[in-house]
């Protein structure tokens, strides 16, 4: 048993179920951020979380995984340009922690994809950039073919 003396759920807003958010280009601050070991355990990866701060969607949270160290080579190649893509967004260069880059505003490239173990659709950060170009809201796509059949 878990003693919950004080708890009321009268004063606390529900969880709710978030749908993810339309593909698009989002204005956003990193907030936290962690390494991780991998499910197998023969590496590391960099999670970082996401919050969009402006726009419809604002408060919305995402993460990004940049697999920093890994037995795969390219893995670890396309995380170290991920990463470069960060620094190089919110002009932190030569990070010495990952907390340097908390807060500081970059624009994020928002996709939906399918995931191929649950079928559900979820929300993948595709790129990175200055917050100059960033516009809060989502971007149309042009196409007719569903978010989850993009690639």
């Amino acid at each position: 048993m878990a003693n919950l003396h004080g708890f009321n759920a009268s004063n606390v807003d529900p969880a709710v179920d978030f749908e993810p958010i339309p593909a698009g280009k989002y204005l956003a601050i990193i907030t936290d951020s962690g390494m991780k070991p991998t499910k197998n355990g023969s590496g590391s990866y960099l999670e970082l979380t996401f919050q969009v701060i402006d726009g419809p969607y604002k408060n919305r949270l995402l993460w990004s995984r940049l697999n920093l160290d890994n037995p795969n080579k390219q893995a670890v190649e396309i995380a170290r340009a991920q990463l470069s893509a960060v620094c190089r967004a919110v002009g932190v260069m030569q990070p010495k922690d990952s907390l340097e880059l908390h807060n500081l505003p970059l624009q994020i490239t928002v996709k939906c994809k399918r995931r191929e173990d649950t079928d559900e659709i979820v929300n993948e950060i595709r790129a990175y950039a200055k917050k100059e170009a960033a516009t809060g809201q989502p971007q149309q796509e042009t196409t007719s073919t569903p978010p989850w059949a993009r690639k």
